[in-house]
């Protein structure tokens, strides 16, 4: 194991040890391997995704401190690919850096923290919200800030879970049948025409990088495609970086931080939504589409390499493949020599559930893409 004694740059062949195993653990550890770096897992999975690709997977539950500690003890820096982390186990290992640090995972764990900082600290817009503890207080919420709201659960939620829509006062009483053991927070819902997210990091001397801004569509609240660039005005696009740059300037940000949006082009007007403490899904694209994708920019930031400036080829679809759509995808693979496909090599197919990617480059092959994906959805089968 290599221990440098220079505080800003771990080099290769150090070992980096991710906490989380998924797909975004193993593109971090795809991305780090052929820079000469050794990448060790923790993941309760046996051959987790992140674990195929590895050096070593420590197979343990995320909040076994044994486990924790003998990551440590095996890497020179550590990192993690999603924001559930065991920040009190983690906190004791002080023997690895973790240049991300424990309090960006505090901020973004927690919805209400991370609105609060968002707001008062990076002094950027977000949707008015306020903490809800008791049926009584939603009450007072849909009679203070009007309809439509989102309740949300302020920990724990993804892809839509743990979320749902208050429009008017009838929801409140069918809340009430099965109000949800969590802290929660109600947002109030704002008139946007577009989401979009942008990819922000920061290197050890200070600079920050953006990744070109996506525009991302939902289905069923699970992101279903990402287009970038965005198809926005230079305008909204110099806006949305500055925010971006606000926030990982105000989080003194090591690694990747995926800031979502929702922008009014009519109004000009912009919210930040979510951050997310890792790459994150609809920076994808950039794997293919940018000279340096979000993952190794990702690696060299936490082990203090400088990160260049970004460059994008060409406009560039990513489309998540959900459930069986990942066998209709490898099913029809061989018609399609424009795909960069991604299999995340999970053991289990489940509907709903991230399975892989696929990213195309140029116009012509997105509008292909897109129609392939319109006929060949979760349950169909596949015509090739």
């Amino acid at each position: 194991m290599i221990k440098k004694t220079d505080a800003n740059v771990i080099l290769p062949p150090a070992t980096i040890g991710i906490i989380g195993g998924g797909q975004l653990g193993r593109m971090m550890a795809l991305a780090a391997k052929p820079m000469g770096y050794r990448v060790g897992i923790l993941d309760p999975t046996p051959d987790s995704p992140a674990g195929q690709v590895a050096d070593f997977q420590i197979t343990a539950e995320y909040n076994d401190a044994t486990a924790l500690a003998k990551l440590a003890d095996e890497s020179d820096v550590i990192t993690y690919e999603f924001e559930n982390v065991d920040q009190n186990a983690l906190s004791q290992q002080s023997n690895v850096r973790i240049p991300q640090g424990i309090a960006l995972l505090d901020i973004t764990s927690n919805r209400i923290q991370e609105k609060t900082f968002i707001r008062d600290e990076a002094q950027v817009p977000v949707a008015d919200f306020v903490e809800i503890k008791t049926p009584a207080d939603l009450e007072k919420a849909i009679l203070s800030m009007g309809t439509p709201l989102i309740l949300k659960t302020t920990s724990g939620g993804y892809d839509g879970h743990g979320q749902w829509d208050i429009n008017d006062i009838a929801d409140l009483a069918e809340m009430k049948k099965h109000w949800p053991n969590a802290q929660l927070i109600v947002e109030k819902k704002i008139q946007f025409t577009r989401e979009v997210s942008v990819m922000v990091t920061r290197s050890a001397n200070g600079d920050i990088t953006t990744w070109p801004i996506a525009e991302n569509n939902h289905q069923h609240h699970i992101l279903k495609t990402s287009l970038a660039p965005a198809n926005i005005s230079h305008q909204l696009a110099q806006k949305i970086e500055d925010i971006a740059t606000k926030i990982a300037t105000a989080l003194s940000l090591r690694g990747v931080l995926g800031v979502e949006l929702f922008i009014n082009e009519s109004t000009e007007e912009i919210w930040v939504n979510e951050l997310a403490p890792r790459p994150h899904n609809s920076g994808h694209y950039s794997i293919e589409a940018t000279t340096i994708s979000q993952f190794e920019g990702h690696i060299r930031s936490i082990v203090g390499l400088p990160i260049p400036q970004i460059e994008c080829f060409k406009p560039a679809l990513m489309l998540n493949l959900l459930g069986d759509e990942l066998i209709q995808a490898r099913q029809a693979l061989a018609n399609h020599p424009e795909w960069h496909f991604h299999d995340y090599g999970k053991a289990v197919v489940k509907q709903h559930r991230k399975m892989g990617h696929i990213t195309v480059l140029g116009e012509d092959n997105i509008a292909k893409l897109l129609n392939w994906a319109a006929t060949h959805q979760e349950g169909t089968e596949d015509e090739q």
